[in-house]
């Protein structure tokens, strides 16, 4: 596809879309995510526009990970966007929608896990218990 084609989108798009809560915002998105759909034109999102739709979807409309999970794997999935770093993000999502481990500490794990990593330091040794990795502090 041409750089003429292809479009980066920020947050806050996902958010009025998933939420619905300004309805001619989401339908512009709507439209926006149709024209992907149709192969029109390619939606990329870099993956720290899924760590920031993550946080405000929990945060501010209190959504469960449940919920989380499954939205941000339906983006995952819908033909026209491309999510920087997919598998560590889908990974992450799964992680995250199982456990009660942060969406940015599974991102972590999954990046990890991606490069063969099996050790991580923190200071947070506690969000990493039960992940498989090996946690300590520096």
């Amino acid at each position: 596809m041409s750089d003429d084609t292809r479009v980066v989108v920020d947050t806050n798009l996902l958010v009025r879309y998933l939420t619905e809560d300004d309805p001619a915002k989401a339908m512009s998105v709507d439209a926006l995510l149709k024209k992907a759909r149709l192969g029109k034109i390619k939606i990329l999102f870099p993956s720290v526009v899924v760590a920031e739709l993550v946080w405000e979807l929990e945060s501010f409309y209190r959504m469960s990970r449940e919920q989380i999970s499954e939205l941000v794997n339906a983006i995952l999935h819908t033909p026209g966007i491309e999510v920087q770093d997919e598998a560590i993000i889908s990974g992450a999502t799964r992680f995250y929608g199982q456990t009660n481990i942060d969406f940015v500490d599974a991102w972590i794990i999954e990046f990890a896990k991606t490069l063969g990593v099996k050790k991580i330091h923190t200071f947070d040794t506690k969000h990493f218990k039960n992940t498989g990795m090996e946690v300590s502090p520096p």
